[in-house]
């Protein structure tokens, strides 16, 4: 064998062991609320709809 071989199954080792490491957590218990961004996303996307679909019946006019 050569000297510089390397083992494919251990790079994907290392790889899954970095990958299934947990995220360091902030300093703090710090509870993060995300329900007010959904649901202004959801509000721009039926603004947005609406305005498609007004477009197109004042085109089709």
């Amino acid at each position: 064998m050569a000297e510089n071989y390397e083992d494919p199954a251990g790079s994907t080792q290392m790889f899954r062991a970095f990958v299934e490491t947990p995220a360091p957590q902030a300093p703090g218990n710090v509870s993060v609320h995300r329900s007010g961004n959904r649901s202004g996303m959801i509000a721009v996307v039926a603004i947005v709809a609406v305005l498609v679909v007004g477009a197109v019946v004042w085109l089709a006019i």
